[in-house]
Order: structure tokens, then C-alpha cells, then sequence
């Protein structure tokens, strides 16, 4: 089950509440200003109210500023992905036609009487066919002189001479434009807001045959007039009923608020409505990790704000600091970063090497607690913090490490306590839809908080700790960073081809797509249960057909 949504934390409100107020002293000082500096001519009247008003637009700017939250992912896809996205696109868009259902049509001319039945779409034949990004309808799929080839049953009485059978047909000429507006939901969810549609049939060709053909041939300028209005007319509310009902279910696919693992969730929210531009469509999502514990946690945004420029690759992300501070700081405030290793899991070697160290101290003890097992036990004190500069991407992390003896059945034996200060160096990777992380350590060193004698006295050990992080610990954790964290892409599609650029302040990675499904197996998997066939959908748009 999904945790609730979370507001925002009560650092930001109270940094929001110290800024409004910032701005509302501003602005009174600055009215006053106004009113003291009013000469007494007209023309210097005019002059102070106006100074309020440009003052006030002023402060009003920076206050909206102030409110707004920065992303800590962003998305771009860029027009290199149309490609792709126009081939499964069109092979989704031929399925949808063929489902479209033609009313039958009866008629008469003098003493003939006909009926066209059970008219079916079997194949879209593409002669020219563009997507692209629009500024305004975010996403636009334009068909031209395509023509669709269709099967129906014909049945013809004339006196008492009867004559049925099955005829193939082509609609020709056959023009779409339809785009797809893309906003977002209360949830932060992307969708299809709105679908715009204009279509239309030029021409209707049918192949009669059999003993009555000169007959069909006479009534075949009724029967395609008939039949190419009716197909005018079907084609936009199946474009329709594909966008807002079956891309919607597509899009419901990605996640939104998830969880992670049993400790922690990540939000993906949308903070604004995608942005388009002619060759690229830009996504802002608030990227934030949170314990399950403590849904309604935050952590403020005060990382550099990833910008992407490049437009080589289909689609590019870009993670903040923040991105991954939130990541740890959930985590450390979960009481996941923390180790004990007691009896066997100490390597040997270690033990030795600590039994040596502390011998003056265990040799005072009891004997029922000199040959008792050691404990190490490793606790991060404060959460971790990320640093991404063009050369890599380091994480720092602060941590305890007590050293003590756990008799059987009676209290544990501190030896000593030392503080270790670590930096690891961390390598990101995008395999499917999962960002993994590889770490590595990097800087180790241990000191004493009690005196710098006693630091010094530390050095022996600080080898053979580093050893025991490398061997027992950095597995642990990267078992855990390699299994990665999902990005907020719809079902069946991947990421493949991957290359990975650090800048000041944030990591982006460059990637190609891959359908590892096909939309309609996807479309199909997450169906809603309760959709309507299209030409009853009452939500659509009348469509723009030329008849």
C-alpha cells in the first residue's frame, strides 16, 4: 500500500513563513519610503504610487520564487526518441483502427434493396507519416495519403433475385492529425490532459464481382459516399478513446510514491506540467527519498539544480545532490546504517590484532570475561552527504566504532571507542529502468575523541579496519546500491546504451530507449476494467472530419 503523500517539512515552512515576512517588512519600508519622498507637485505624486506598484510587482516575484521547489530529477526526452516512439506508435495506432465498428448500411434505388454488414478495418497502409514535439500540444502525430483496406458483407435483393457475399475495400487518402496535450494530475502523475483530433477519408474504392456486378458498380457511388462519411466520423473518437483512456492507463505505469525496500520510499511527483519545445520534451520531478516510518518527513531542497543541455541521445536524466542526500539521510533516520559484528563474522586477523592492542586492558578483567567474543560495532552518527564535481561523485560519512567484549549471559565490555571518518567514491550506471550505484572506498582514517595520544596509539589498527570495511561492509553495501532504484518510466520501456557525465552539483546520464514490450501488451496488461467502447465514449471531442 502506497504512503500517503507528503507535505512539506516544517524546516521549509519555517523557512518559507521567515521569508514572507522578510519580504512584507520590505515592503512596508520601502511604501513608506514612497509616501516620505511625495513632493508636492502633481507630476512627483504620480511618481510614489507608481514606485509602490513596481515595488510591490517586485516583491511579489521574489515571493513566488520562494515557494518554488526544485527538482531533484529531471527527464528530457528529445526528439531522437520520436523515432522509435512513432514505430511502436503507428503499430499501436493500426491495432486501434482495426477495432473501429461501421454502423450497416440499408438502402434502396428503385426495386434494389441493399445491405453492407459486418465492415471491418484490416490493414493501415503508411505513405507518410511525422511526430514531433509542439510547443503548445506537447506531442503531434501527422498521417498523410495513408490509405486503410477493409472487408464487408454484402447482400443485394432485386425482385426475387438475391445475391450476398464478401467484398474487399480501400479508404484512400486518408489524413490524421491528432495531438496529445500532457499535464499533470493532483497526484504528480503525467497524463494525456486532452486529445486533439482532425481527420478525413478523400476517397472510398470497392471491388464488386459475381453475376451481379454492373448492378454494385451502379450503386457503388451510394454505398462509398456512405461508407466514407461513417469512417470520417469513427476515426477520432478511436484516437480519443486510445489517448485519454489507454496511453492514461500506460502512464499510470510509472511511479509516482513507491517504496524502495522495506525501509525506504522515493517520490517521483511531476513539480509542473512537462515543457516542450521543437526538439525536446523536459520533465521536472521532485526525486526525493523518504523512511516509510515517517511518511510525512522531508528534507529541503538546497542542491544545485540539474540542467540539461545536451540533445544527442533519446532521453537524458539528470539527478541533484539532493537527489542522493535524501537517499542516505532517509536511511541513517530509518537506523539501516549501522553494522555489529560479533564472534566469527570479526575476521581473524583482527581479532588478533585488537586481543593485542587492548591486552592491558582485558587482562584486568575477570576471568569469565577475557576469552569472551568481540564485538565491533560500526554506527553512522550523522546522515551521509553527496558531492558531485565534474572529476566524480564522493560521498562522506562520519561513524563510531566500539570495540568490546560480550560475555555470555552478562553485560558487554567496552575496550574503546574511536570516531572513523570514510569517503567513498561512487560510480552510477542505468541497466533497464534501475539508476545502481557501485561504491568504493576511497579515504579511511580513525581518531580518538578522548585525547590525541590515544589517536596516536590508533594508527596500528587504521590498516587493518580499512581491511575489514573492504572485505565486510562495502559488499554489504553494494548489494544493496546495485540493486538500484526504479526511474519513473512506464512499464516495457528501458534504458540501454548509457553514458554518464558528472558536472558541479549533479550527475546526468545520456541513454537510449528500448521497448521491451510492446504498448499494446503493456496497454493491455493495465486496461482499466471499466472503459467504454469508443463510439460510446461521451467524453470526446466532436471530431473535424472532411466528408
Amino acid at each position: 500500500m502506497s504512503p500517503p503523500p507528503s507535505p512539506y517539512s516544517k524546516s521549509s515552512e519555517s523557512q518559507s513563513a521567515s521569508c514572507v515576512a522578510f519580504l512584507s517588512l520590505s515592503f512596508r519600508i520601502c511604501q513608506m519610503e514612497a509616501i516620505l519622498l511625495v513632493p508636492s507637485s502633481p507630476k512627483s505624486y504620480l511618481e510614489g504610487p507608481l514606485a509602490m506598484a513596481l515595488f510591490g510587482a517586485l516583491f511579489l516575484t521574489l515571493l513566488a520564487g520562494a515557494h518554488a521547489e526544485l527538482p531533484g530529477c529531471k527527464i528530457r526526452i528529445t526528439s531522437k526518441a520520436l523515432e522509435l516512439v512513432k514505430q511502436e506508435g503507428l503499430r499501436f495506432l493500426e491495432q486501434e483502427l482495426e477495432t473501429i465498428t461501421i454502423p450497416d448500411l440499408r438502402g434502396r434505388e428503385g426495386q434494389f434493396y441493399y445491405n453492407i454488414s459486418e465492415v471491418k478495418v484490416s490493414e493501415l497502409q503508411l505513405t507518410s507519416s511525422e511526430v514531433y514535439f509542439q510547443p503548445e500540444q506537447e506531442l503531434l502525430l501527422q498521417i498523410t495519403n495513408a490509405s486503410l483496406d477493409l472487408r464487408f458483407r454484402r447482400q443485394l435483393l432485386y425482385w426475387f433475385f438475391y445475391d450476398g457475399g464478401y467484398i474487399n475495400a480501400s479508404a484512400e487518402g486518408v489524413s490524421i492529425r491528432t495531438a496529445l496535450q500532457l499535464s499533470r494530475d493532483s497526484s504528480g502523475r503525467i497524463k494525456v490532459a486532452n486529445v486533439s483530433c482532425q481527420a478525413s477519408v478523400s476517397r472510398m474504392h470497392a471491388a464488386f464481382g459475381g453475376t451481379l456486378k454492373k448492378v454494385y458498380e451502379f450503386l457503388s457511388t451510394f454505398i462509398t459516399s456512405g461508407m466514407r462519411f461513417l469512417l470520417n466520423q469513427q476515426i477520432c473518437p478511436v484516437l480519443h478513446h486510445a489517448g485519454m483512456v489507454l496511453l492514461n492507463s500506460l502512464l499510470a505505469t510509472v511511479p509516482v510514491r513507491s517504496s524502495v525496500d522495506e525501509l525506504v520510499g522515493i517520490d517521483y511527483s511531476l513539480l509542473k506540467d512537462p515543457a516542450a519545445s521543437a526538439s525536446n520534451l523536459d520533465m521536472d520531478f521532485r526525486g526525493a527519498f523518504f523512511p516509510l516510518a515517517e511518511a510525512n518527513w522531508s528534507l529541503p531542497n538546497r542542491a544545485v539544480e540539474p540542467q540539461l543541455q545536451e540533445e544527442e541521445r533519446m532521453v537524458y536524466v539528470a539527478f541533484s545532490e539532493f537527489f542522493f542526500d535524501s537517499a542516505m539521510e532517509s536511511y541513517f533516520r530509518a537506523g539501516a546504517l549501522k553494522l555489529s559484528l560479533v564472534g566469527d563474522k570479526v575476521p581473524q586477523e583482527l581479532d588478533v590484532l585488537l586481543r593485542a592492542t587492548y591486552f592491558g586492558n582485558i587482562v584486568l578483567l575477570s576471568p569469565a570475561v577475557i576469552d569472551s567474543p568481540l564485538k565491533l560495532e560500526l554506527r553512522v552518527v550523522a546522515p551521509p552527504r553527496c558531492t558531485i564535481k565534474p572529476s566524480g561523485t564522493t560521498i562522506s560519512v562520519t561513524a563510531s566504532l566500539t570495540i568490546a567484549l560480550v560475555p555470555p549471559n552478562l553485560p558487554e565490555v567496552q575496550l574503546s571507542s574511536m570516531t572513523m571518518d570514510a569517503r567513498l567514491s561512487a560510480k552510477m550506471a542505468l541497466r533497464g529502468k534501475a539508476l545502481r550505484t557501485q561504491l568504493g572506498l576511497c579515504r579511511f582514517r580513525i581518531y580518538s575523541n578522548q585525547s590525541a595520544l590515544e589517536s596516536l596509539a590508533l594508527i596500528p589498527l587504521q590498516a587493518p579496519l580499512k581491511t575489514m570495511l573492504q572485505i565486510a561492509v562495502m559488499p554489504m553495501l553494494n548489494e544493496r546500491t546495485w540493486r538500484g532504484v526504479q526511474i519513473p518510466l512506464p512499464e516495457g520501456i528501458d534504458f540501454v546504451r548509457e553514458v554518464v557525465t558528472n558536472h558541479a552539483g549533479f550527475v546526468t546520464i545520456g541513454a537510449d530507449l528500448h521497448f521491451a514490450k510492446g504498448l499494446r501488451e503493456v496497454i493491455e496488461k493495465n486496461r482499466p476494467t471499466d472503459t467504454r467502447e469508443p463510439g460510446a465514449s461521451s467524453a470526446a471531442p466532436a471530431p473535424t472530419a472532411a466528408v
